[in-house]
């Protein structure tokens, strides 16, 4: 592989349900660093970049050798952060990193790349892996993603889909048809991530407070990963004791 792949975490300080939540303090690290430590151990990305808006994000990640650079405050989302950042740099490809999920795996990084390097024709990719627990089709916190048989995707929501209209127990749904969550976690090449960031926010994006269907309702086609992947989204406080006991099981400290 000759392309020059890139990851970039953008890393806000401002949210509603979680102010800080960049610096909150995971098993003696703060956040940003586990997500930053564990991107930089995937084996495809070139250089690992944290994008923030403020201060104390850049004095956290300087202090652990990591790279960041500032970003204007009023960038309305982490797309556009992570656009600003490699508008100038020499890429062909580049990973949008959640800066809210401290475990992400470093063979996920890896498979996002080859998700999307592998076709010359895709202009965005990411992942998703199989639901078997039917209490998940419950989670409105995640979004699921329908995948054509090219592995495409077709929609993505906070609901179940598809709908077994036949099965009245929903426990019975994913016994019987493919259901898959998707994992938040983005590969774009540079051409088309200076564009899509440009777009206006579309009608499904705003319903479903979905950003990636701004790309479906263009006209674009999103390449979708399959991997056992089970990653845990810091969104509120509470969830920092879930990560640690992921920790502990896997024994990362």
């Amino acid at each position: 592989m000759n392309e020059r792949v890139i990851a970039v975490i953008p890393s806000r300080w401002g949210s509603s349900r979680f102010p800080g939540k960049p610096l909150a303090m995971i098993a003696g690290k703060p956040m940003i660093q586990w997500v930053y430590e564990r991107t930089t151990r995937a084996l495809k990305i070139s250089e690992t970049i944290v994008a923030t808006d403020d201060e104390r994000i850049v004095k956290a990640v300087s202090s652990f050798g990591g790279q960041v650079v500032m970003t204007p405050s009023d960038l309305p989302s982490g797309t556009d952060r992570v656009s600003m950042v490699v508008r100038d740099m020499d890429v062909d490809a580049v990973i949008n990193v959640q800066g809210d999920e401290p475990l992400i795996d470093p063979e996920a990084v890896d498979l996002l790349v080859d998700t999307l390097l592998q076709d010359d024709d895709v202009p965005m990719a990411t992942l998703a892996s199989r639901i078997t627990d039917p209490d998940e089709l419950e989670n409105l916190n995640s979004a699921r993603v329908v995948i054509d048989k090219n592995h495409f995707a077709l929609y993505f929501s906070r609901v179940p889909l598809p709908y077994a209209r036949d099965l009245k127990d929903k426990r019975e749904w994913v016994l019987h048809f493919p259901y898959y969550d998707h994992i938040g976690i983005y590969a774009y090449r540079k051409e088309f991530l200076l564009q899509y960031s440009g777009l206006p926010i579309s009608v499904l994006e705003q319903a479903e407070k979905l950003e990636q269907l701004r790309a479906l309702e263009n006209g674009y086609r999103i390449k979708v990963g399959i991997g056992d992947f089970h990653p845990i989204c810091v969104d509120v406080p509470e969830d920092v004791a879930r990560v640690e006991k992921r920790i502990q099981e896997l024994k990362l400290t």
